[in-house]
């Protein structure tokens, strides 16, 4: 049941990660004198940092995985 709702959540978190990006951005942006990104810029930084991200996270998840298996946990 829950790999129904998986991709319409990971969908909401998108756009809310490319929200809250473009907010912090605006926080920040002044302080180091560069300019202020609108919310497509947002969502290619967001989607860029999840290409990054993902398979890292399913890489150690997945170590982490095999480690236990080994030591009987």
């Amino acid at each position: 049941m829950g790999y129904y709702l998986a991709i319409p959540t990971a969908v909401g978190g998108f756009f809310f990660s490319s929200w809250l990006t473009m907010i912090f951005w605006g926080i920040i942006a002044p302080e180091f004198g560069i300019k202020t990104i609108g919310y497509p810029l947002a969502m290619l930084i967001t989607i860029a940092l999840w290409l990054i991200v993902a398979p890292v996270a399913a890489a150690i998840s997945r170590n982490t995985r095999r480690q236990r298996r080994r030591s009987g946990e």
